[in-house]
């Protein structure tokens, strides 16, 4: 078992530290109070250190209903035992029955569950045992789990598993023993994600697209790996047009991990959306409150970050982000970078006007779009930072006279 810390404990609630000195084997565990038993499992465990392999096991209650007492985990063809284990006093069995568990005293296997997890939108996930199918021997992890280990959808894991308790569905998780393959000790110990060093973008996102208004922001307002994009105008200028274009050059490249959120958007273009390359993770009108819409957007950014962070690349498109509150919008555009020594993401949102901090902000004009002309980019009101990085000296230089030779013509 990882090593455990005082303070992880102390957050935690009963029923966890209970999970956790059932795990350790300590007898008369649930007669403690959560200060004995704190000092009990830090005792018995060695250590004052925890890292995110340690988690609770705590299944949602009345999830879908109760399946029967005493239920067992997966077991062949789906898990592995690892040992046997026993200990407990008497004076647990009754606590230990009504959890649907053998009683302390009692061997028990140990089993260990190996599968692909599937992160839900509440925060909490599945560990698939047959992926991509769900079944009735699937394992619940919490959004603890989730989040200390900064699992994404399709991580592989394996971990000991728990039999439901009464009024639960699913096995649950004790802990996190493996992520793809690597002790989830090592992940932890990864920095924070807000602490990776960032670059300016350089990998150009090629769009090779025969439309007028992409092939413009491709070669004037480019974007990389990394980039923190607004597409901005007034309303009705074709902004949320522009982005769906873009997710449609962008969706079917194999590096990119793409998701939507569409925040304050009008009811009849969610729709739209949702037949779209990509469903949106999260489809909010313009009703939704800030916070709310915000909090979509966070929840996104949240596990792109954990792509970026393991080496992937993310790209998240954003519509848009002027329903969430000013500092959520700049917080959720300071969350895209390109990490030096890792991945990157990407965020490509729609917005009255820039908020400051983009890399690339492409400007489309209003009277360009009402009347039918392409394409429809305001050159003047765009602009890409660093742009040679991406196009190279001869490519910015072409921007530079392209500027040029608009501002001579609306002079």
């Amino acid at each position: 078992m990882a090593v455990l810390e005082r303070s992880e404990l102390e957050a935690s609630p009963l029923s966890d530290l209970h999970a956790i000195a059932d795990q350790l084997g300590l007898d008369g565990f649930r007669r403690l109070r959560k200060a004995d038993l704190i000092d009990a499992i830090l005792e018995e465990s060695g250590g004052a250190g925890h890292t995110a392999a340690s988690d609770d096991a705590e299944a949602p209650e009345g999830r879908n209903g109760a399946r029967g007492e005493g239920r067992r985990a997966p077991r062949a063809g789906r898990s592995r035992s690892r040992g046997r284990r026993g200990s407990g006093a008497a004076g647990a069995r009754a606590d230990a029955e009504d959890d649907g568990e053998p009683p302390a005293g009692e061997e028990r296997e140990e089993v260990i569950a190996e599968g692909s997890v599937e992160v839900l939108t509440n925060g909490s996930g599945f560990l698939r045992v047959s992926p991509p199918e769900p079944s009735d021997e699937d394992v619940y992890i919490s959004a603890a789990q989730v989040r200390r280990c900064e699992l994404v959808s399709g991580d592989r894991v394996t971990g000991p598993v728990r039999a439901p308790r009464r009024s639960e569905r699913y096995p649950s998780l004790v802990r996190i023993d493996t992520i793809n393959g690597a002790s989830a000790d090592a992940v932890a110990e990864r920095a924070p994600y807000e602490d990776l060093p960032a670059a300016y973008p350089s990998e150009r996102l090629a769009l090779g697209s025969q439309d007028p208004t992409l092939a413009a922001i491709e070669w004037l307002t480019p974007l990389g790996l990394g980039s923190r994009v607004v597409i901005c105008g007034a309303p009705r200028s074709g902004k949320t047009s522009t982005l769906r274009s873009l997710l449609g050059v962008l969706a079917s490249r194999e590096d990119l991990e793409v998701s939507v959120v569409l925040a304050g958007v009008r009811p009849e273009e969610i729709p739209e959306w949702q037949e779209g390359p990509v469903a949106p993770s999260a489809a909010l009108s313009f009703a939704a409150s800030a916070d709310a819409q915000g909090q979509a957007l966070e929840r996104a950014l949240d596990a792109a970050k954990r792509v970026a962070s393991r080496g992937g690349n993310a790209l998240v498109l954003a519509d848009g982000l002027d329903g969430v509150h000013p500092h959520a919008a700049r917080k959720a555009l300071a969350a895209a970078r390109n990490l030096r020594d890792a991945g990157s993401l990407t965020l490509i949102a729609t917005a009255g006007r820039p908020f400051g901090g983009e890399t690339t902000v492409i400007a489309l004009d209003a009277a360009l779009t009402s009347t039918g002309r392409q394409p429809i980019l305001d050159l003047l009101g765009s602009g890409a930072v660093r742009p040679e990085l991406l196009v190279g000296e001869d490519g910015a230089q072409a921007i530079a006279k392209a500027r040029a030779a608009a501002l001579e013509s609306a002079n």
